[in-house]
């Protein structure tokens, strides 16, 4: 034998679309909505800043060595980035004092060292947060101790507040497939989920190069300034657009003959404008080919590259 089986991951095809009332629908949009409109006007500064490919890749092999759910790889990311955000201002909060002060300051390179050292320990307690929210947790030790983990997801807690139950683009994807479903899709939502679980993996790993192609559209200029960047946090933020974004490619690439019926009841159900659901398809389909810069190609991870490969193996059994 090749050696122990692991359990089993949460099949793709176990999520269940039109099974609840078009009343409760209607009202966790609305919910998921408000949410994601809080959470725009909200953005700013570095936020975004965490979801670097590499930080992405290992939340979500992570993730897939623990047989948790796909959902609690995204939520892992989001607790990440906003622990992270936190973590950022804090030290600038603290230069700011200090300077005020006239104090002598701090060692900036220790404290730097320290948020480095502590880093994985982060990265692994923020999974298990995300999976504590989904009840599949386990006790997990990686490289430390039962009690620093728990130190740790602590930590984290108290940095956030306790908030960190917050929806992931997940939550938004799957909630408008739901409502295209009941709204008379000619691409059935159980064929668009698989695709887009695979596009939302692409954004989450290529997520700086997307949108920094979607900032260059946008303003028609190959070097934004500081200022115009600062200003499009609140789209990398938008979790509503993202997810118009992604069932968008998705819907061409299962069926780009009914791309333009898909689009235009993203549009009546989201009021998100046809050119911003085109705009944002586009780019995300330009990187999932590798054409997103002229003459170079940019690299497909290698958890998407595998992941990929297996879903092309499976379809052909």
């Amino acid at each position: 034998m090749d050696g122990p089986v692991r359990p089993r991951l949460a099949s793709l095809g176990e999520f269940k679309f039109g099974a609840v009332t078009t009343e409760t629908i209607e009202d966790a949009l609305l919910h998921l909505a408000q949410q994601n409109e809080q959470a725009v006007q909200e953005s700013a500064g570095c936020m975004g800043s965490f979801r670097e490919t590499r930080i992405v890749e290992f939340v979500f092999l992570l993730s897939e060595q623990w047989c948790l759910e796909k959902s609690v790889s995204y939520q892992a990311v989001e607790i990440l980035e906003r622990f992270m955000v936190k973590q950022a201002e804090n030290i600038c909060r603290q230069a700011t004092i200090q300077l005020r002060d006239k104090k002598e300051p701090q060692n900036w390179r220790t404290l730097k060292e320290q948020l480095f050292n502590k880093f994985i320990l982060r990265l692994v307690s923020c999974v298990q947060l995300a999976s504590k929210l989904s009840f599949h947790y386990k006790t997990l030790g990686y490289l430390h101790t039962k009690e620093e983990l728990l130190e740790s997801e602590l930590d984290v807690l108290k940095s956030l507040n306790f908030q960190i139950n917050l929806p992931t683009p997940l939550a938004y994807v799957e909630m408008l497939l739901e409502v295209l479903g009941y709204n008379g899709c000619l691409v059935p939502a159980t064929q668009l989920h698989p695709t887009c679980l695979t596009l939302l993996d692409l954004v989450y790993l290529l997520h700086e190069p997307i949108y920094e192609s979607l900032l260059r559209a946008s303003i028609e200029n190959s070097t934004p300034s500081q200022l115009q960047g600062e200003k499009f946090v609140s789209v990398k933020e938008d979790f509503m657009l993202l997810a118009v974004g992604i069932i968008a490619a998705s819907a061409f690439i299962q069926n780009h003959a009914c791309w333009s019926q898909v689009v235009g009841h993203l549009q009546s159900i989201t009021g998100i404008t046809l050119e911003s659901i085109a705009a944002f398809s586009y780019a995300i389909l330009m990187h999932s080919v590798g054409a997103n810069t002229p003459g170079r190609q940019q690299p497909i991870p290698p958890y998407l590259a595998a992941r990929a490969l297996r879903a092309a193996a499976s379809s052909n059994t």
